[in-house]
């Protein structure tokens, strides 16, 4: 009797992630990568959120609020670092982001005049960190920057992805067990379409 081929590679981390989506720490490890994401992790929580959702799509809505919970919260670092820390924590994230000191002044000057362009651009590819350390760099009302930010976050995890889950769960979950690995290339395509806008657009 021949032996069940074990996943490899990209699919090995996929079957593993999709089998501690619903374990004890799965949430605790998403609210940490939300939080992050929104200060100084370079990859989106997308990339955790939504196996977590499709691994248990009931509660995808419930995953998708708790994610935008933590990004927000996380996103209120992100303002601090921009506020208060500019000169040593937030030119250091920017540094190792490559992203030129003068595409950090250009989104300054952006939110400076119109804050509601958090919102348009928290929504885009680019990473979220830039938006609110530029946010607190330019001085946004605080209370301002957690409304449009919970505006942005919501839509993102809760609206597009948590509907996306909720409606076609079963044939998302199908299509990744099937295109696994140009799903997860078209996703890092998008990570570096980010970066790559917020430095060169």
């Amino acid at each position: 009797m021949s032996e069940i081929a074990q996943p490899r590679g990209l699919r090995a981390l996929y079957a593993w992630m999709l089998k501690n989506a619903q374990g004890r720490h799965a949430w605790a490890a998403l609210a940490c990568f939300a939080f992050a994401e929104a200060s100084c992790f370079p990859i989106p929580p997308d990339v955790m959120l939504l196996p977590m959702m499709v691994a248990n799509r009931r509660r995808a809505f419930a995953l998708a609020a708790w994610c935008t919970l933590f990004s927000v919260l996380g996103g209120a670092l992100g303002y601090a670092i921009g506020a208060l820390f500019w000169d040593t924590a937030g030119q250091w994230i920017i540094h190792a982001l490559h992203i030129p000191l003068e595409k950090v002044e250009h989104y300054r000057q952006s939110f400076a005049a119109h804050a509601y362009m958090i919102v348009v651009q928290g929504m885009t590819p680019i990473p979220y960190k830039l938006v609110t350390i530029a946010s607190g760099l330019a001085g946004v009302p605080f209370l301002s920057f957690m409304v449009f930010s919970a505006i942005t976050r919501s839509i993102r995890f809760i609206v597009l992805e948590g509907l996306l889950v909720h409606f076609f769960g079963d044939q998302a979950k199908a299509l990744l067990d099937k295109y696994l690995e140009i799903a997860l290339v078209v996703f890092l395509a998008l990570v570096v379409i980010g970066i790559a806008a917020a430095i060169y657009l």
